[in-house]
């Protein structure tokens, strides 16, 4: 079951730059090497990013950073950054319970983007810890899936659909203090909230402008 990531970047009207009729060269390898030592250096702050579609590649690689900075230590918090469209639903509720499994505390904070599934992602920071910059933006919707086959399969395959939107609304009521039935109206269709909007709906706990902001937190 998935949210439609590509489609969701067009409703927002992110524009990428045209890559004309020019191929890409191959990456070299110094390029490569560069950015993997980059990535250390950056998970040493304690910083984990979800700044792709959620795929299960994506997921395993966040179950590893969290387990490796969890074995540094189990009190330091770590904040996970969130610039996402969404994705493939069973590994954004599989990022949301390894978030919370890890011991250390977790800070959300978004970036950007933070669509569909990504958003079930961010509430898996530590209440009072879910945070979001200025500028950013949230958008919720039902989860849904394109199923073909058999009408016994097309209706187990619409059973599970049903459960997953149960779930989905449970944990964004849970969050914000509101009934479930009221967020399954409310995310019935896409659900748009600025970073203030989504701060007074409660999803957002505090909208921070720099990073002096988070370390007091």
């Amino acid at each position: 079951m998935t949210w439609d990531p590509e489609e969701i970047r067009r409703r927002a009207r992110l524009l990428d730059d045209d890559p004309g009729d020019e191929e890409e060269e191959p990456e070299e390898e110094s390029t490569s090497e560069e950015e993997e030592r980059l990535q250390e250096k950056v998970l040493k702050t304690r910083t984990v990013f979800v700044s792709e579609p959620i795929s299960d590649e994506l997921a395993r690689k966040v179950y590893q950073q969290l387990i490796v900075l969890e074995d540094e230590s189990r009190e330091k918090p770590i904040t996970v950054i969130i610039n996402s469209p969404g994705g493939e639903a069973d590994s954004g509720f599989g990022l949301y319970d390894m978030i919370r499994f890890v011991e250390p505390p977790v800070r959300t904070l978004v970036a950007g983007l933070c669509a569909s599934a990504a958003v079930v992602i961010f509430l898996a920071g530590e209440k009072g810890s879910r945070l979001s910059l200025p500028n950013s933006r949230f958008m919720m919707h039902q989860p849904s899936s394109a199923t073909f086959g058999q009408a016994s399969d097309l209706k187990i395959a619409s059973d599970e659909i049903v459960k997953l939107r149960e779930r989905y609304n449970q944990l964004v009521a849970e969050a914000t203090g509101k009934d479930p039935i009221a967020v399954g109206n409310d995310v019935d269709r896409d659900f748009w909230l600025g970073a203030e909007e989504a701060r007074a709906y409660g999803l957002v706990d505090r909208i921070v402008v720099n990073r002096r902001e988070i370390d007091a937190s």
